[in-house]
């Protein structure tokens, strides 16, 4: 039978391509040896860079996230080097697994999946590394599978303050472009991202800034890399080109995203999607719910993780697709069946967040999970609150 209206896709990525984009992809694909290529490339180089806040390289891949998470390991780091990783979700145990089957020597640091990397414990751990042997930390920005957001600046201090010289690599696949991120500032080695979250592309391309410590250190590493070297990227990149065929309809796809990140500003993105995770998680507190996350100040703004412990989320998520067309995230790793994920960035806005959270409170409803009703009117609340406009 068909379903009429629009399908809500609220995964946390891949998310809602804009229609501009979309019409922007959706024309002839020229040669990627010619001269208006040379200007789409050189378009697309410079403004990702303004997008990650670095003036330096950034070097685009035709692949997904996994592939800027190989790539950010095969450019800096030799076999048997020693990578510190922390198991604080789904994406961040299977970066630590990419690492270990290219022969590194992946140590990790326990956690609970409701909290991201604590700064002090990573202080620690680096000052006790007196040799020093760690050559690499894996940090996860914002952990999709858990909502929750690691804090970068001040696991930057720590290192610092430890004087450890290892490289900081930044997983951005679910942040960059939704939640502020500061390549250079916060003196990111490689922050690594994909095309399809806050970017509203379509999956299919991945990003890894690189920063002139990384590019040092790519000199010596000695794992094998063909596909994922910066090297010749770099060196075509210098002239609008890519040493293969580049995912040119894509690129006209990224060169419109960027354009509407920059009409809408870039700090006016990060409020909006901050306003919407607010708004959701004051409808998950009325409904009685639980969110993953349990500190504050490690909220994520592009999706919120939602327990539901004694229900099985799966059933529940199958009956909100079915009864009301809307895709919610599936829990993962440690949370399969026992969460949903509300997914809320991208290309999004009030009257779509609102629909959402209506068809979770329905959904609450008819799976018979409990709850208390006034989920939605709260969430209204919260962005009547926040769009107020004093005199």
């Amino acid at each position: 039978m068909r379903r009429t209206g629009r399908h809500f896709l609220q995964i946390p990525g891949p998310t809602n391509t804009p229609e501009r984009v979309l019409r922007a992809m959706a024309q002839p694909t020229i040669d990627h040896r010619s001269a208006d290529f040379a200007d789409l490339g050189h378009a697309v180089l410079s403004g990702v860079k303004r997008v990650f806040q670095t003036s330096g390289p950034v070097v685009i891949f035709p692949a997904s996230g996994s592939g800027a998470w190989e790539a950010s390991l095969v450019n800096t780091l030799s076999p048997g080097d020693r990578v510190l990783g922390f198991d604080i979700g789904e994406f961040a145990k299977n970066w630590m697994e990419v690492a270990r089957r290219l022969g590194l020597d992946v140590e990790v640091m326990a956690g609970d999946w409701r909290h991201g990397v604590d700064p002090d414990a990573l202080e620690a751990r680096l000052r006790d590394d007196r040799d020093p042997r760690i050559r690499a930390l894996l940090v996860v920005h914002n952990e999709t599978s858990t909502g929750v957001t690691s804090r970068l600046p001040e696991i930057r201090r720590a290192i610092d303050r430890a004087g450890h010289p290892a490289l900081l690599l930044v997983d951005a696949v679910s942040s960059l472009a939704s939640i502020d991120l500061r390549h250079d500032e916060w003196g990111l080695d490689v922050t690594l991202a994909g095309s399809q979250k806050g970017l509203m592309l379509p999956p299919g391309l991945s990003f890894n800034a690189i920063s002139n410590k990384a590019v040092a250190a790519s000199r010596t590493a000695c794992l094998p890399r063909s596909y994922f070297g910066w090297e010749p990227m770099l060196a075509s990149n210098a002239t609008g080109f890519f040493p293969y065929t580049p995912a040119t309809n894509l690129l006209f796809g990224l060169r419109e995203s960027i354009a509407m990140l920059e009409e809408e500003g870039l700090s006016n993105v990060f409020a909006r999607h901050r306003r919407h995770a607010e708004a959701t998680r004051a409808a998950v507190s009325a409904w009685g719910l639980e969110i993953a996350c349990q500190r504050e100040d490690e909220f994520s703004p592009v999706v919120t993780t939602v327990m539901l412990p004694g229900h099985d989320a799966d059933a529940f998520r199958a009956a909100v697709l079915e009864r009301f067309n809307l895709s919610l995230g599936a829990g993962l790793g440690r949370f399969k069946s026992q969460a949903f994920r509300i997914g809320h960035l991208g290309d999004f806005n009030d009257l779509m967040l609102m629909g959402t959270l209506c068809g979770v409170e329905m959904g609450l409803e008819i799976a018979s999970v409990p709850y208390k009703a006034g989920g939605v009117d709260a969430a209204m609340t919260s962005l009547c609150a926040a769009t107020v406009v004093k005199a």
